[in-house]
């Protein structure tokens, strides 16, 4: 098996068919420093193996430490990423938690004010940990001066992430902040924002349709049957899968030309109407009966969503592929324990999907963990399948537009909106497809490809982008060397982290809370079925804070 450390892993490494010409290489890493950051990652699920990977393939730091509870993930990490193979854990790389971490780094700290040699500390941060607890780590960490990168939604209620916004604003001045916006850093989305933004390919934007295609199965899997499925435990779906769609549309929506000292294009409103359409019990086909889980079933073998299907068979990436990555890895994390043999890790799989739960369940138990056999029309999910929002722009143009180097009066901040279309039912798996039409032109965007119409000339130009990777098109990869880029810099370029964060992360903290604002107001519009006046809502909401 190719080792861990060659691949992406997610459902955009598993379902993009690529021709045999597709050149996949990621960027290589900037020369090291002579003390390169240091990073501990806090979640060694999927997304922190993959900053773990993105970050010795492509940055210039070094994975020193790990906190993660479950001791297979632990010691299967480090031993990929810190300690190797037959040496044992270094002091102060190894954490249950990020609990233990925070303990011990503060006891290093008093050791060394009292003259003991101790290990080297930790600079910077990945936060991977579940959604719900990002507030809490983040909290934690602040603190102790860390630079952080937390993983995607910064928190799950507009309260948590206006908390860690007063936390975090006042050290600025000395620590660099990123959030798992991975969209942004993708040499596809950065050559779409210079054709517009840029190059004025296709003139002033007036409208931008983007879909979200989460994928049939896979929304089923992360949704319907896991961690996202339900609100109370985590957040809706706008959140926790389209957080980064919203940010991205709003970067290239609101953003000056680079260079440009114009102050943001911001929204006007913004409304939204989705629900739970498909996963529930009203769709549960009549010849399933009573059955509440696929392993005993009468209609299993003729359902799209029997977890026999999705986790075992070999019609999407089941055990009998030989994958043992996502999804496998997330149903039975010691999967890779199993080494080839194949059959004892088919049956441990299907043990794993024979769970279930009754009346007699306990919530909390059934709250505590995931149920990849579970019926998807038995789940206790209740996040939308399929969401749309629409954001709007008024006429806002600066004083200077009548200038001689504007097209006309409103110096290309005219009168636009956004369309964004959620949608779980789907062959494409979060390969997302943008449609942009322009006073002067229009663009078709598709993750790979950028094909631009010019009505001026009658002319279709086609633009391909160096695919860098298959984790988010090369935004995983991008987003990790960015960040690191930027510590480093603070720690061996003796950079402001006002300037780093500026000039490597290009994303403020201010633009962070902007984003997940705008997916709470969306759901506010949604729940009550509503028009939200944005500058009002921020106003009430946020910018008190």
């Amino acid at each position: 098996m190719t080792p861990h450390s060659l691949q992406d892993e997610g459902p955009t490494d598993l379902e993009q068919k690529l021709s045999g010409d597709d050149d996949i290489r990621p960027p290589s890493p900037p020369p090291m420093s002579a003390t390169p950051p240091r990073l501990l990652v806090i979640g060694a699920g999927s997304r922190g193996r993959t900053y773990a990977r993105c970050s010795l393939q492509s940055s210039n730091g070094v994975i020193a430490a790990v906190a993660e509870p479950d001791d297979y993930k632990r010691q299967d990490f480090g031993s990929k990423f810190i300690w190797g193979k037959t040496t044992p854990p270094p002091d102060g790389s190894s954490f249950r938690d990020w609990r233990e971490y925070v303990a011990w780094e503060a006891d290093r700290r008093r050791r060394q004010e009292s003259g003991e040699a101790v290990p080297e500390g930790i600079d910077a941060a990945f936060i991977c940990v579940r959604d719900e607890m990002h507030h809490d780590v983040i909290m934690a960490l602040a603190p102790l001066g860390l630079h952080i990168m937390c993983e995607k939604p910064l928190a799950t209620t507009l309260e948590d992430c206006t908390s860690i916004y007063r936390t975090l604003a006042p050290l600025q001045a000395t620590k660099v902040f990123s959030i798992g916006h991975v969209l942004r850093y993708s040499p596809h989305n950065m050559m779409l924002r210079k054709l517009l933004l840029e190059d004025n390919a296709i003139g002033d934007i007036l409208s931008v349709h983007h879909t979200e295609p989460v994928g049939f199965w896979h929304f089923a899997h992360s949704y319907v049957r896991g961690n996202w499925r339900k609100e109370s435990i985590t957040a809706p779906s706008l959140l926790t899968k389209s957080c980064h769609d919203i940010d991205i549309l709003l970067w290239l929506m609101c953003s000056p030309a680079p260079g440009s000292d114009a102050p943001e294009h911001l929204p006007t409103s913004v409304t939204s109407t989705g629900a739970l359409q498909f996963f529930r019990k009203a769709r549960k086909p009549k010849a399933a009966g009573d059955a509440t889980n696929c392993l005993s079933c009468p209609a299993e073998n003729e359902c799209l969503y029997s977890s026999k299907r999705i986790y075992v068979g070999p019609k999407h990436q089941g055990v009998e592929t030989g994958n043992t990555r996502w999804p496998i890895s997330i149903v039975l994390p010691d999967i890779e324990s199993f080494g080839s043999d194949m059959d004892k890790a088919k049956a441990a799989v299907l043990s794993k999907l024979a769970e279930d739960y009754d009346s007699s369940t306990p919530q909390e138990a059934i709250d505590g963990q995931n149920w990849f056999g579970r019926c998807v029309f038995e789940s206790d999910n209740d996040v939308c399948d399929e969401q749309v929002v629409v954001m709007t722009w008024d006429d806002d143009p600066l004083p200077h537009s009548s200038s001689s180097a504007a097209k006309d009066a409103l110096g290309a901040r005219g009168a636009k909106q956004v369309t964004f279309h959620m949608i779980a039912q789907t062959k494409k798996q979060c390969q997302r497809y943008t449609y942009i039409y322009g006073t002067e032109g229009e663009i078709y965007a598709d993750s790979k490809t950028i094909t631009v119409e010019d009505f001026r000339t009658g002319e279709t130009q086609t633009y391909k982008p160096k695919l860098e990777s298959l984790g988010h098109g090369g935004g995983d990869h991008g987003l990790t060397r960015q960040f690191v880029l930027a510590v480093d810099r603070v720690k061996n370029g003796g950079w402001k982290a006002e300037n780093a964060q500026r000039e490597f992360i290009g994303c403020s903290l201010e633009d962070i809370i902007r984003s997940h604002a705008m997916v709470f107001a969306a759901e506010e519009a949604r729940r009550d079925r509503k028009t939200v006046d944005w500058k009002s809502w921020w106003t009430k909401n946020v910018a008190v804070v």
